[in-house]
């Protein structure tokens, strides 16, 4: 891990199965039962770190997601509900200074890209987020 970005090595990210760098920073210690009865905090929330020039891999959970800004502008591109990401018919939405927050609905297909500089954002998921309920395209 010799080649992490200064910003994850200050703020002790970890590489993230769809791209870039995370670490969960809180989870909610109120729970909830989920309808098919799996048990999820009510919300967690991560630091996420995209360098300048990357992108994530089309994912998506099964909670909603808001995104919350701290450094540079992310556009996170929405693929629809489908099977697969609707990649042609995706929309975007720009978090970043001016912005500061975007919502990522539940089951909704996603995939992030910055620009020219280093972005910093944090994801609030709820219900929690939990890696049973992640899906790469």
């Amino acid at each position: 891990m010799a080649d992490r970005p200064p910003l994850a090595v200050q703020l002790d990210l970890q590489p993230h199965p769809e791209g870039g760098w995370y670490r969960q920073t809180w989870a909610s210690p109120v729970s909830v039962t989920l309808s098919d009865g799996r048990v999820r905090p009510t919300a967690t929330l991560i630091y996420f770190l995209l360098p300048a020039g990357e992108s994530s891999a089309w994912h998506r959970v099964s909670s909603d997601e808001m995104w919350l800004a701290h450094e540079g502008t992310v556009t996170v591109e929405l693929g629809g509900d489908g099977a697969v990401p609707d990649e042609a018919g995706a929309t975007s939405v720009v978090v970043g200074p001016g912005s500061g927050q975007g919502l990522v609905p539940a089951g909704v297909w996603q995939r992030t890209v910055v620009s020219g500089a280093d972005a910093l954002v944090s994801c609030l998921v709820s219900p929690g987020f939990d890696f049973a309920d992640f899906e790469l395209a």
